[in-house]
């Protein structure tokens, strides 16, 4: 959406978990937009981000929060010390269809400027009618128009509360925990360090585990996804639905592992 074009971003070199290195980030020289994140799809893991904004917002940069998973750490007491920094940011994104369960096209934006989301977003024409003394939805999104995306989300906060919400996201976690706790017994690898709810499993080499992976779905007890996580091969477990209990985990983790051990 900005139009910078691929060869515009410069990557800046990451540690095993995939967190920036704040160290390593290049002198800001320009307008220039820093994208961090809070909660990687594949390992949970949390870039420096307070760190960052110290770095490169004295030169003007924004620094933007990509939060799918992760921003929802910082409403659980136990995990909030992960999002430490994200108040530095200029903006966040985060998915509600993730954590809260509501339909799958609720994203959420906070932008600190909201003036500078309005000149960005905003689109004016002859025919459309644009001032008024009420909010205008459209004038801060990319869509001209949707349906109330908002009222799913306000519905499942409403519901859930602060302790609900904080509940739900401690749950997911421990149970994330549970699965790369059932998989290390079982002498498995894990290859992140299970710090939220992403738990990213090896049965070996990359065509024995694709193979398990295929064995799983094929199965059915439990449906896990495959990625490659720094030029390995996994099975990326991510826990995030709110009904998902123990005894689930546990019946899950009885049928992959084995289907595992059956094809070692």
């Amino acid at each position: 959406m900005l139009g910078l074009g691929r060869d515009r971003a410069e990557r800046i070199p990451v540690d095993n978990q995939g967190r920036m290195i704040a160290d390593e980030i290049p002198k800001v020289e320009g307008p220039t937009i820093v994208c961090t994140q809070a909660g990687n799809v594949n390992t949970g893991a949390f870039d420096p981000i307070g760190k960052i904004c110290a770095a490169v917002r004295p030169a003007g940069a924004w620094v933007h929060v990509d939060g799918a998973f992760g921003l929802w750490a910082a409403a659980a007491a136990d995990y909030r010390h992960l999002a430490a920094g994200i108040e530095d940011a200029d903006s966040w994104a985060t998915d509600a269809h993730k954590w809260l369960n509501v339909p799958y096209d609720s994203g959420v934006a906070f932008v600190r400027d909201g003036a500078a989301l309005k000149a960005a977003m905003s689109i004016t024409a002859e025919y459309l009618t644009t001032e008024s003394e009420f909010r205008n939805p459209s004038d801060f999104t990319p869509e001209f128009s949707r349906r109330a995306r908002g009222i799913d989300v306000w519905a499942a906060l409403r519901s859930l509360g602060r302790q609900g919400v904080d509940d739900l996201v401690a749950r997911c976690c421990g149970l994330a925990q549970r699965f790369a706790d059932g998989f290390r017994k079982a002498c498995f690898e894990i290859l992140n360090d299970v710090v939220l709810n992403q738990v990213l499993i090896s049965f070996g080499d990359d065509v024995t585990t694709r193979r398990i992976i295929d064995e799983i779905q094929r199965e059915g007890t439990c449906w896990c996804g495959v990625t490659v996580w720094q030029q390995k091969t996994a099975m990326r477990i991510s826990v995030c639905n709110w009904s998902t209990t123990e005894a689930d985990v546990d019946r899950s983790l009885e049928a992959m592992l084995k289907i595992a051990q059956m094809s070692h």
